[in-house]
């Protein structure tokens, strides 16, 4: 959603999600576009120049992107612009899945990419996002911000009275919980994806915080 243009710049919010920032004004087209009808389930979709697997691939979309398709034939979705996507690789809006977690399960091996949101490189709030979202879940960018998801878990239930699928924030960090005692998130530390104790978690942060756990949400 552009909000102002200035020189190259042009200031705006993504309408998914309200995010600020600049964009090069290049990157934008003005041309009206179908609505999207389906969005990508797998961890990263593939768009084929034809509707063959064996085609040039033209573009990768990541989990969650919106994509307007329309029906060719029982493997193949046409994609408006150009281009196949096979059916196994998206959904339809309103399809969304249940488990947010088995979402960030899917993305277990993600590098860790600060501000990254892909495939092909991911960060702690960028893996809840994607996840909730993936569910037909609301969801900010930042950690800071998912702090407002949900309903509050009291601290007397952090020891033993985890679920999974609760978010668990630290200072600059965020992971969701995979199950009652270990953590699934994006970390600069592996420099990846992965799902450990969270008992560990909280033993690396305690030497520099004194409250390495500042809060937890159930969304």
């Amino acid at each position: 959603m552009a909000l102002e243009r200035r020189d190259d710049w042009t200031w705006g919010y993504c309408a998914h999600d309200g995010y600020v920032g600049y964009v090069p004004s290049t990157a934008l087209d003005d041309t009206d576009q179908p609505a999207p009808t389906h969005w990508v389930s797998a961890p990263q979709g593939l768009v084929f120049a034809a509707a063959s697997i064996k085609a040039p691939l033209l573009v990768a979309p990541p989990l969650g992107s919106r994509l307007a398709l329309t029906e060719f034939d029982d493997r193949f979705l046409a994609a408006t612009g150009g281009g196949f996507i096979h059916r196994r690789h998206v959904r339809p809006l309103g399809d969304w899945t249940q488990d947010p977690v088995a979402v960030a399960e899917s993305l277990l091996g993600t590098p860790y990419l600060w501000g990254g949101r892909s495939r092909a490189g991911i960060d702690c709030s960028g893996l809840v996002q994607t996840s909730l979202m993936a569910c037909g879940a609301a969801c900010p960018r930042d950690s800071d911000m998912q702090q407002e998801l949900g309903t509050a878990v009291p601290e007397d239930a952090w020891d033993g009275g985890l679920r999974r699928g609760d978010l668990v924030f630290f200072p600059g960090h965020v992971g969701l919980m995979a199950d009652a005692t270990r953590l699934i998130h994006a970390n600069a530390y592996w420099m990846t994806t992965v799902i450990e104790p969270l008992a560990d978690v909280v033993a690396r942060l305690r030497p520099d915080h004194t409250h390495p756990v500042v809060a937890v949400r159930r969304p």
